[in-house]
C-alpha cells in the first residue's frame, strides 16, 4: 500500500483489481474521496490506496524509464537520463545510491519505489519523470 500523500499525477504505481495486478500511470487524483485514478493498458480506473502497490527500483525499472546505463572501471554502473545521474556501488544494488542534477546532489536518498524516484526527480529537475525518450 502506498500513502495517499505520497502519490502524484504522473507517477507510475501497480493497481490491484478482484486479484489481479495492473501497471498504470496515475491521472487524477481525488482528494476528498481519496481516490487515485490509474490509467492502464486497459482504461481508467479508480482506486483506494490500499490497492495501490509500488514499483520496486531496479535496472530494469530504470531502463524502462529510458535511463542509459554506463559501466564504470570500479564495477558502479551509472544511470543517464539527460543531465541527471543515478550511480549504484555495484550492479543490481539500489540500496544505496547517489543521484544528481546539476549542482542539486542527494546521498543516499529514502528512494525504493519508481514512484518516489518520480517525486525527487520532479523536485530536482522541475519536469516529471516519464517512460518517453529525452
Amino acid at each position: 500500500m502506498i500513502k495517499f500523500s505520497d502519490i502524484r499525477i504522473g507517477d507510475y504505481l501497480r493497481a490491484e483489481y478482484e486479484g489481479k495486478m495492473w501497471e498504470g500511470e496515475v491521472v487524477n487524483l481525488n482528494g476528498d474521496e481519496k481516490q487515485v485514478c490509474v490509467q492502464t493498458d486497459v482504461q481508467e480506473f479508480w482506486f483506494e490506496p490500499e490497492h495501490l502497490f509500488p514499483i520496486e527500483l531496479s535496472e530494469e525499472a530504470l531502463l524502462n524509464l529510458k535511463f542509459t546505463k554506463q559501466l564504470q572501471d570500479d564495477g558502479s554502473v551509472k544511470y543517464l537520463k539527460g543531465s541527471f545521474r543515478i550511480v549504484t556501488p555495484k550492479a543490481g544494488d539500489f540500496s544505496h545510491f547517489e543521484m544528481w542534477y546539476r549542482e542539486d546532489r542527494r546521498h543516499n536518498p529514502d528512494v525504493h519505489y519508481i514512484h518516489q524516484l518520480q517525486n525527487q526527480y520532479l523536485d530536482m529537475t522541475k519536469i516529471h519523470l516519464t517512460d518517453e525518450a529525452m
